[in-house]
């Protein structure tokens, strides 16, 4: 898994410009695909196969969704913390149209998707990327992305079309993608069955997270007020962040009305005094299903930086 180096802090901006975006490669440099010769195939148990090239995609009835994009860590490493988050505006094609062009038969049960890096992995040669959702689930949720904040997506994102699985780690939403495939079963494969996976299942619905964004871990700020902010997201709607400040209880932030991007993450804010020495700030959500972020030992751990007030 390789990584391009971005803003570690993410910028707070309500959608994360795109040069600012982690970017995640498992299988070697992105493809280098042609517009022009680019072509998405959809095939398997369905009615009428489609071949569609990108002026098709792009006839078709368009979409805007603005999501929050977390890659879920290291497949070697599931219980280490990343945060490696964004959010954007994906403009795209439902999937939906395309599965109820072609016609899932009605033994069909799973969708497959693949993109067209390929390389080794984990010592696996010869390997495509693939990863795979319930059909009901893919037909609902999964976008066919061309665009990202308004403008067609960088080879490095993607380009010419991504799948954006909403609300689901980013391992689900495969870059370059180039063939649905609907099936009865799902893909016995590396990144489905044998990495991405715990306890047992596969790694999908995000965990409940937050990340405190200024001030920033090692800072040096003002003694006295000042006003923490950071994000919040999850799966479910995040219904709560508290703040703890050293050795601390917890104390409910502000955090801000939903707004009309349910997908989206949550800003919040709150304002503490810190007397003049180094300070250990933690923050940590609460979504509607009841779920808070754990104390330290989970991937999805309290936040915590460490500042110095002078």
């Amino acid at each position: 898994m390789s990584s391009r180096p971005a803003d570690p802090r993410t910028p707070a901006s309500f959608l994360t410009p795109v040069d600012s975006v982690f970017v995640r490669t498992h299988l070697g440099a992105p493809p280098e695909l042609d517009a022009a010769e680019w072509e998405l195939r959809v095939e398997g148990l369905v009615e009428r196969p489609l071949r569609l090239d990108l002026a098709a995609l792009l006839a078709l009835p368009q979409r805007r969704l603005t999501a929050v994009h977390e890659c879920f860590g290291s497949p070697f490493a599931p219980d280490v913390p990343t945060r490696a988050v964004a959010n954007l505006e994906w403009t795209g094609v439902p999937l939906a149209a395309l599965l109820d062009a072609a016609g899932p038969r009605p033994d069909a049960r799973h969708v497959w998707f693949e993109g067209a890096d390929h390389g080794t992995f984990a010592g696996e040669q010869d390997l495509t990327y693939v990863k795979d959702l319930p059909l009901e689930r893919a037909r609902a949720e999964v976008l066919l992305a061309h665009a990202v904040n308004g403008a067609p997506l960088p080879p490095r994102h993607g380009f010419p079309v991504r799948a954006v699985a909403p609300l689901l780690f980013g391992t689900n939403s495969v870059k370059w993608l180039t063939r649905v495939t609907v099936s009865a079963v799902r893909p016995d494969h590396l990144f489905t069955t044998r990495l991405y996976v715990r306890g047992g299942a596969p790694v999908r619905d995000l965990d409940v997270n937050s990340k405190l964004l200024s001030p920033y871990d090692g800072d040096e700020i003002p003694a006295g007020p000042v006003e923490l902010s950071g994000r919040a997201w999850s799966a479910a709607q995040v219904t709560g962040v508290e703040i703890a400040i050293d050795d601390g209880p917890w104390h409910p932030a502000d955090l801000a009305p939903a707004g009309p991007h349910p997908e989206a993450w949550r800003p919040f804010t709150f304002r503490a005094e810190l007397p003049p020495g180094p300070h250990r700030v933690r923050s940590r959500a609460t979504d509607a299903g009841g779920r808070t972020q754990p104390p330290p030992g989970s991937r999805n751990a309290w936040h915590e930086i460490e500042v110095r007030a002078t």
